[in-house]
């Protein structure tokens, strides 16, 4: 008789199980032992050499469950709701962005000190700590859409909210706005691995998580641009400034109560068929209950993945540190250049975009993610080098260049972690590691936004950016250490395979199934 421990424990991928099930009051003899095909991983098959009466023995009971192939397939609503997502991700991150750009204009409308204005953004990073953990473990339990629906819904109420607060004496309603506006970030920026993985095949599961990420980048490039054009420094005439505010309130909330509407629609949470081997694997297995818990300590045992969410909390913190502060810089060197203070936030986050399409497209075609990783957190680190010491020439078109490199890399990084991290976490749940990742971003970025405006008030800019240079040349290092083994890529391509042999002894270390011993033959790393 077969123990049922020892088949729900071997190494093959659940589709390809064999039944225990045995038949009961048959005594039939031994035929010739012949090769009986397995189910393929991506065309590479698996011989078992069984004898005939092992092999019927094996095979299910239920003739339904021997026609369970592992089928994949691609559908077109993938698009729909990647471009839906993308665009309430969009206004999300505008709205993180729009204050802080223009803080002298807020400042004097709402007659507070720079600091004040400076936590509207902060709120971003200070919501998503503690509440990430309930908002991954809802997304595990409640899955795709519900999380989707609080994230588009969430947003959507925050800027009505800030449409009662075009007043001088209603800084605290905004605030209260942003907050709601922060809260529901954390149910967005978890989302981009998710919705690659469960909607998008392993050839361009990269391309689009950058995709995903890009609408994010988007808003803030946009959140650079239009608050310095919507609303003009018009110190004099405080009602225009009002009205002006209230032209840019109004027009985001509506944008935002389409989009809600649009995520109620079309998302789904998953496909009827999976998109890719991965997928197929984690649907179809049901050995065991999920424990998020579980989850999330299989994750902080990860040593590869501890050190990446080390590293990539350092590189995105900076990110955000210099998105939030960028105004403050420019205005310190180029007085009354706030519209180009805006314009530089808009090249540095385009070329962010730029950076993070060719990322994708370079991780679909080549999977060297920690060698794409480390190339681009190094040029980061270069880039913010330039930036610094180049800042203060007197020349903006100097700083337009220098802040567009800085973005292309920076950026760019972005995508790239979320990716590397589903692969050497593999098959923990993708919004759990990403949101663990944002999770430290948002804590080094809290970190680097407030000690970098302490260092930019009380001496100048560059004391600031050289705090920055130095935790991520630390980064580096941190990046370097990662050991990468790209367990999700293995299943997709075939590379983990197991081979099954009979053999006339019993292995005191291997699992088996009435003579047969699975060996691990392979586990690739790049």
């Amino acid at each position: 008789m077969v123990d049922p421990e020892l088949v729900n424990h071997h190494p093959l991928p659940q589709p390809g199980r064999l039944s225990t099930q045995q038949q009961d009051g048959q005594d039939k003899e031994h035929g010739p032992t012949q090769p009986v095909p397995a189910p393929a991983i991506n065309g590479d098959a698996l011989l078992l050499e069984v004898p005939a009466e092992e092999r019927q023995a094996m095979l299910p009971s239920d003739p339904e469950d021997q026609k369970k192939p592992l089928e994949t397939r691609l559908f077109l609503r993938r698009f729909v709701i990647l471009a839906v997502f993308s665009l309430y991700s969009l206004v999300n991150a505008f709205q993180w962005i729009q204050y802080s750009i223009i803080t002298n204009i807020f400042t004097h409308f709402y007659q507070v000190t720079s600091d004040k204005i400076d936590w509207l953004s902060v709120v971003y990073m200070v919501a998503y700590v503690p509440l990430i953990f309930p908002a991954t473990w809802l997304l595990d339990k409640r899955g795709l859409r519900v999380t989707a629906l609080l994230g588009s819904g969430l947003n959507c109420l925050g800027a009505w909210i800030k449409c009662t607060s075009v007043r001088q004496d209603l800084f605290g309603v905004t605030m209260f706005a942003q907050v709601i506006c922060s809260i529901a970030q954390v149910f967005i920026l978890g989302l981009p691995s998710r919705v690659a993985s469960v909607w998008f095949g392993p050839k361009e599961v990269s391309r689009a998580c950058a995709a995903a990420v890009l609408g994010n980048q988007l808003g803030t490039a946009i959140g650079f641009l239009l608050p310095p054009v919507l609303v003009p420094n018009t110190a004099d005439d405080v009602d225009l400034m009002g009205h002006n505010i209230s032209v840019m309130f109004y027009g985001t909330a509506a944008v935002s109560t389409v989009l809600f509407l649009l995520a109620a629609v079309v998302f789904k949470e998953k496909p009827k068929v999976p998109p890719s081997q991965a997928q197929a694997v984690l649907q179809d297995d049901s050995a065991g209950e999920y424990s998020y818990w579980k989850s999330m300590k299989n994750l902080f045992r990860n040593v590869p993945f501890v050190l990446l969410l080390i590293s990539y909390g350092i590189m995105t913190g900076s990110f955000y540190s210099v998105s939030t502060l960028l105004n403050q810089m420019i205005i310190h060197h180029y007085e009354g250049e706030e519209v180009n203070a805006g314009r530089i936030g808009l090249t540095l986050v385009l070329a962010g975009m730029v950076g993070s399409i060719i990322c994708g497209f370079w991780l679909d075609y080549s999977k060297t993610y920690k060698q794409t990783t480390l190339a681009v957190y190094i040029l980061s680190f270069v880039g913010m080098l330039v930036f610094t010491f180049t800042l203060d020439l007197g020349y903006l078109v100097v700083v337009f260049i220098t802040g567009g490199a800085l973005g292309f890399f920076m950026t760019g990084y972005l995508p790239l972690g979320f990716e590397f991290a589903v692969e050497i976490t593999y098959p923990e749940s993708e919004g759990t590691s990403s949101g663990l990742l944002n999770a430290s971003a948002q804590i080094f970025g809290i970190l680097f936004t407030l000690a970098q405006g302490k260092l930019t008030t009380d001496y100048n800019p560059l004391a600031g950016n050289i705090f920055l240079c130095a935790w991520m040349f630390a980064g580096i290092i941190l990046t370097a250490l990662i050991k990468s083994d790209l367990k999700r890529h293995n299943i997709n391509a075939g590379i983990v395979k197991s081979g099954a042999k009979a053999v006339p002894v019993e292995s005191p270390t291997e699992p088996q199934l009435n003579g047969i011993i699975f060996h691990d033959q392979s586990s690739s790393s790049v």
